[in-house]
C-alpha cells in the first residue's frame, strides 16, 4: 500500500506539539521494531556456541521458579496498583 508522504506531513503538522511529540515517539517504536526479531525468527535460529555464565547457570537451575509481578512488587514492599 502506497502512502502519500505529504499527507502525512500536512497531518502531523495539523496535531498539537504533545500530539506531535507522540506521533514521533510512535514511529519511532514502529522503526525500530521492524528490526527485531519475532518469536519465529528466534525459533528458527541455530543455539549459539557460548556456554552460560555463573549466574545464567544458577538461575536455570534455581528452585525459585516463576515470580509474579504482584509477588515480586510485594517482596520489595512496592504497590502493586499504580493508580494509587
Amino acid at each position: 500500500m502506497a502512502v502519500d508522504k505529504d499527507k502525512i506531513l500536512q497531518m502531523f503538522e495539523q496535531l498539537t506539539e504533545s500530539s506531535q511529540q507522540s506521533a514521533f515517539d510512535f514511529m519511532q517504536y514502529l522503526a525500530e521494531k521492524q528490526n527485531q526479531l519475532d518469536w519465529d525468527d528466534l525459533a528458527g535460529l541455530e543455539p549459539d556456541a557460548a556456554s552460560l555464565s555463573q549466574e545464567e547457570e544458577r538461575q536455570l537451575n534455581s528452585e525459585a521458579g516463576f515470580v509474579s509481578w504482584e509477588d515480586a512488587m510485594d517482596e520489595l514492599n512496592l504497590p502493586t496498583d499504580i493508580k494509587s
